[in-house]
């Protein structure tokens, strides 16, 4: 692990929690990925950990339980716990992250989820979020984590993308699982969620703001889960990103079981917006054919992996990589803010 000072504080912000590290480097490492089952081989956090990653990322489906049944919640996050490259990650990484539908509870589940609230605190627990925290009294797992280095500062947001989630349209016409709501009301972060993120974007003074979704936010044609099914959120969260004139905003993905890089030029913003997606751990889509995304830059991986993000706080260059084992680099992309 690089030589790493750590404190922690939290502070309340908008009803926001935050975590605060000093990490004396000019490069902040982020290790992150998704989908991830404790009872199949986990090959890669032997690997995750000689990255010396300055933080771990939970992008979601951290297990596959889909059970309202909070004991046998609670098992499967143990068994978890209990894998031993990921106690050795866990005892050296800071690790943070959020769920997806899986770890949620229910298959492409949403606000609907009737026992919510339980399988939150089952999730705090095992991310070991004090039991004092403001995010236990809160509905949602949304999270933002503050990271400071004598080059410049980091923030992580977490985003929360299943507790307040309008209900999915079914696609009745073509062979796509979903099509768009176009209900004004319909909503994927929620009232609470949306003025919380305003606060954290609009008041950053971080050099870099990593959002992380669970679900993919650019690549929107695919009928599958993606912000794209709530278009008007697409509409907000882009405009927001502009118009917070927060530095350095990029988004991180999991959900999908491939991995790839989608890149777009969003008017009025003075770079790409970048939509890391890295999905999944221990298992893929490995008959993955092809899909429509306007936004992709490179191919599809559809192999296990994981995936870094290199922040130089100095160039303000910006390395993201898909990761298989050994330290293999399965695709790059370089970006400059």
């Amino acid at each position: 692990m690089k030589p790493i000072s750590i404190y922690l504080s939290l502070l309340v912000v908008l009803l926001g929690c935050k975590q605060k590290q000093d990490v004396p480097s000019s490069t902040f490492l982020v290790a992150f990925g998704s989908c991830n089952m404790p009872q199949e081989p986990n090959p890669f956090w032997d690997d995750i950990l000689n990255e010396n990653p300055d933080v771990w990322v939970w992008g979601g489906d951290i297990v596959y339980a889909d059970t309202d049944n909070m004991e046998k919640l609670r098992a499967i996050y143990a068994l978890q716990d209990s894998v031993e490259g990921y106690a050795q990650l866990k005892a050296k990484v800071p690790i943070i992250g959020t769920w997806d539908d899986h770890d949620f509870g229910v298959n492409d589940g949403g606000e609907e989820f009737l026992v919510k609230s339980q399988s939150q605190q089952v999730f705090l627990d095992f991310m070991e979020v004090p039991k004092n925290s403001p995010r236990r009294t809160r509905e949602g797992v949304y999270a933002s984590h503050a990271y400071e280095t004598p080059k410049g500062k980091v923030k992580i947001v977490v985003l929360d993308t299943r507790y307040f989630r309008s209900a999915l349209v079914k696609d009745t016409v073509s062979k796509k699982r979903y099509s768009p709501n176009l209900d004004m009301d319909a909503t994927v972060l929620g009232a609470e969620q949306w003025k919380w993120l305003e606060g954290e974007l609009n008041h950053s003074d971080a050099d870099f703001n990593l959002i992380m979704s669970s679900i993919q936010f650019l690549s929107g044609e695919h009928g599958f889960e993606t912000w794209g099914n709530f278009p008007k959120e697409v509409e907000k969260l882009e405009k927001l990103i502009v118009d917070s004139k927060a530095k350095g905003v990029m988004i991180l993905s999991g959900d999908r079981h491939i991995s790839e890089f989608s890149r777009k030029s969003v008017p009025n913003l003075t770079y790409p917006l970048v939509d890391f997606t890295s999905s999944g751990l221990t298992h893929s889509y490995s008959s993955f054919s092809g899909e429509p995304n306007p936004f992709r830059v490179g191919e599809v991986v559809s192999r296990t992996s994981y995936g870094t993000i290199a922040i130089n706080l100095e160039t303000k260059e910006v390395r993201f990589k898909i990761m298989g084992e050994e330290g293999a680099v399965l695709q790059e992309l370089k970006q400059a803010y």
